[in-house]
Order: C-alpha cells, then sequence, then structure tokens
C-alpha cells in the first residue's frame, strides 16, 4: 500500500482535522468526528444531517455548508458512527422546526440511525429520516429497502438543504425529498481494485481487461457480474438504458445526470462516458436540465464511475439549480 498517511488509527481525526482547516470559513468541528457549518443556520428552519463512514472523500463532509447539510456525522474508515455519536448530533441541533436525517441504505448506517431516532423521540427532538436506496444493480424490481443507497444521496442534499433555507416545514421537505428519492436511480461500473487505506487489504480485485457493472459502495458485487472491458461508448449505453428502464423518462421530461468519479476515473473518461450518456438522452427527447462530471464519493483509488439519473420536477430544478449553496465541494450562486 502507497498512502501518505500516518499512524492508521488516526486517519480519521487528522483528515478532519486537515479539512477543516482548509475550509475554515465554511465548516468547523463539533464534538467528536462531527463536520458541522462554520456559519449556522438560522434555528428557526430545519436542520439537515447525515452520516457515514469516512473514506469516501468528498462525501458526506465535503457538502456541509449553507444551502447544503449542517451536519456530517463520521465514522471511521467505510464504518457507520455509533448511534450514540448520532443522537448527539440530534441533540446538538434540537430545535422546534426539526431535523431531516438523510440516510444511505446500508446495515450499519441505518442500524446507527434507528437507534439514535429512538434515543432521540424520548428526548422530545423531533426528526424524520429519507433512506436513500437508488442502487439499481441489485435488479429493477428489487425492493426499496433491498437496494443500496449510492451518490444520489449528495443531490437530494442539495434539493432538502435548498428547501430548508427557504423555511419550509420539515413535512414538506420530506415531501419534496421523498418524491425525488423515488425518481432517482444510479449504477456503478468498476475496472481497478482499492486497498483499505488502515490495514492495507485489498477491497475489490479485477483482472486486467475486466470490469463489473454494480459494484457497491465498498466493492462489494453487482449482480450483473463480470465482463470483458467494454469501450466508453458501449459501457455508457449499457448503463444509461439500464437507468431509463427504471426511472421511465419520456418525450418532454426533465432529468439530471451525474458521472460520479470512484478515485481513479479521469475527468477525460467521465467526459467521453457522459458525451454518449447525453447523446443517448438527447435523442429521445429527454432534456439534461442538471450535469455533473466530478468526484462526489469515492471508494480510495477504485477505478471507475457511478452514473446517476433522476427525472426531476419543477421544484426540484428550482432547487437545485437556482438556490444559493455554498460548501467545500459544491457552490452555487
Amino acid at each position: 500500500m502507497t498512502k501518505f498517511i500516518n499512524e492508521p488509527e488516526n486517519i480519521t481525526k487528522e483528515l478532519l482535522e486537515g479539512y477543516v482547516l482548509a475550509y475554515n470559513d465554511k465548516v468547523a468541528l463539533a464534538g467528536e468526528n462531527m463536520v458541522v457549518r462554520a456559519q449556522p443556520k438560522d434555528p428557526g428552519k430545519v436542520a439537515v444531517i447525515t452520516l457515514g463512514g469516512s473514506g469516501h472523500e468528498p462525501a458526506l463532509s465535503g457538502f456541509v455548508g449553507e444551502g447544503m447539510l449542517d451536519c456530517s456525522v463520521v465514522g471511521d474508515i467505510f464504518a457507520a458512527p455509533g448511534a450514540q455519536r448520532l443522537f448527539q448530533a440530534l441533540q446538538l441541533f434540537k430545535r422546534d422546526a426539526g431535523i431531516l436525517l438523510i440516510v444511505l441504505n446500508h446495515s450499519g448506517d441505518v442500524m446507527s440511525a434507528n437507534m439514535a431516532m429512538t434515543l432521540a423521540e424520548k428526548a422530545g427532538i423531533k426528526v424524520k429520516s429519507i433512506l436513500t436506496h437508488e442502487d439499481i444493480s441489485s435488479g429493477l424490481d428489487t425492493p426499496d429497502n433491498d437496494r443500496r443507497g449510492l451518490a444520489g444521496c449528495i443531490p437530494l442534499a442539495k434539493i432538502v438543504g435548498a428547501a430548508a433555507e427557504e423555511g419550509k416545514s420539515l413535512e414538506d421537505i420530506c415531501e419534496i425529498g421523498e418524491r425525488f428519492n423515488k425518481q432517482i436511480a444510479t449504477l456503478a461500473v468498476a475496472m481497478g481494485s482499492c486497498t483499505h487505506p488502515q490495514n492495507g487489504g485489498v477491497i475489490s480485485s479485477l483482472p486486467a481487461g475486466e470490469m463489473e457493472i454494480g459494484m457497491g459502495q465498498h466493492g462489494e458485487g453487482g449482480s450483473s457480474g463480470r465482463q470483458m472491458l467494454e469501450s466508453a461508448d458501449k459501457t455508457a449505453e449499457i448503463m444509461i438504458n439500464q437507468l431509463c428502464k427504471k426511472i421511465q423518462p419520456e418525450s418532454g421530461d426533465k432529468v439530471l445526470l451525474y458521472i460520479n468519479g470512484s478515485g481513479a476515473t479521469t475527468h477525460m473518461e467521465m467526459s467521453i462516458v457522459f458525451r454518449k450518456a447525453h447523446q443517448i438522452l438527447t435523442l429521445a427527447g429527454i432534456e439534461v436540465a442538471d450535469a455533473k462530471l466530478m468526484e462526489i464519493l469515492t471508494v480510495q483509488e477504485l477505478a471507475g464511475f457511478q452514473m446517476m439519473l433522476g427525472k426531476l420536477d419543477p421544484d426540484h430544478v428550482e432547487l437545485l439549480k437556482k438556490r444559493r449553496a455554498n460548501t467545500p465541494y459544491w457552490t452555487t450562486i
């Protein structure tokens, strides 16, 4: 393993310290491994909180700031933070307007969220949650609760964060967010392995010349299995067609199309893939109203990307594109 680190057990602590030093005008640390806004939101507005393991930078803490997340509760590398730490964050952000908790559908995150919300209810804290489950690799007909949450949590955070900044109620924000959550799908592909930064263990291993569509957030395999590496155009065609089958956009619809790099894929490659996916949608009369090529949620040095397609209602377009955000990794002025 060749990584610029110090003692493996200090990685999470040190990366968060460095991160808030670099962006101290936007974020700060509060409590143990909690990243919060440097300028807190009006306490009369709903707070938006999420949780997840470190090692996926810039997610999730890179999107804490005005117009998006109020707090990211960070676990160790690829591990959910404990319920008590999340409960501490819920206590910190207790307010009459309430708290929206964004939870990615992974067993550790869900367990911590459920336990913390139970504690919050007993403490009189008003909190609701949205469970993200947009990964379609397990099959188009797989029940929502059996599908993983991937990088789709980030545009969701932009939408609900903007709605919260406007002063909308917790109930209204949940409705807006759940409507988007039901209209987004993600599919990942990998063609190279990565290592765990604390122990050097290989998280996933793919032979040269092969790729796997459906790779999960921590290197888990997908239902499609391995196949020979295809060209950028062919890979994009396979993936965008599967995503369209899931969300079923029609001519005249507006959609979100993101390519999220997993850690070792260049922007050159992502741009070529995006080009083909955009062409296919345009030929079908579907308007790409929001587009991004960036590393949103990575898996260390995993070679691959996630393709994300979401059908956008008019209010989603407004909240994504026309509402201010000021975070280290997402800025809309």
